[in-house]
């Protein structure tokens, strides 16, 4: 999509969560790439942290970056596959409003390039939370960069046309 450089570039301000039982700061991969390609692209970041494979922990952090002024959005990374402890999605169904259910079938369309029919394991997933939007991305650094890449460097974008998330981000608590 174009972008139209005589708009002017609104930094969106982000929280990150890895979710993950075994990731820790120093070995957080998929974190760091998203951290990396956040700021070079003009956005804050807020917060970032690391929670475990729990519902309960998931949901308390997002609650408490969705009641924060300060977070615009929050990009989550791990949790979102089929084994047991992947709980990321029933998390974000406890804080949502409403689902994006574009996000989530627009990356599975773009996963199937690299890695075939497995696009359909993931459970990649975007809802909008009191005027916050989260987005769910697999854990691996290359479904990381794929989501960034090629659909929120995108969205994030206050210059892409012909619309974007930012242009919607004064009416999301509209009634």
């Amino acid at each position: 999509m174009p972008i139209d450089e005589k708009r002017s570039f609104k930094p969106v301000r982000i929280s990150v969560l890895t979710i993950s039982d075994t990731r820790k700061p120093v070995d957080d991969t998929s974190g760091d790439i998203l951290v990396q390609r956040l700021t070079d692209a003009g956005h804050e970041l807020v917060d970032r942290e690391i929670s475990k494979d729990d519902k309960n922990e998931i949901a308390a952090h997002l609650h408490r970056w969705i009641d924060d002024d300060q977070v615009d959005c929050v990009i989550t990374t791990g949790g979102t596959g089929l084994t047991g402890r992947d709980v990321t999605p029933e998390a974000l169904d406890r804080v949502k409003d409403k689902d994006i259910p574009g996000f989530g079938e627009l990356f599975r369309w773009i996963s199937y390039e690299p890695i075939g029919t497995s696009a359909i394991q993931s459970r990649a997933c975007a809802v909008l939370a009191r005027g916050t939007y989260i987005f769910a991305l697999p854990g691996s650094n290359g479904a990381v960069k794929d989501g960034w890449d090629r659909i929120l460097a995108e969205q994030l974008d206050s210059r892409n046309q012909p619309c974007n998330f930012v242009d919607l981000m004064p009416r999301l608590r509209e009634r």
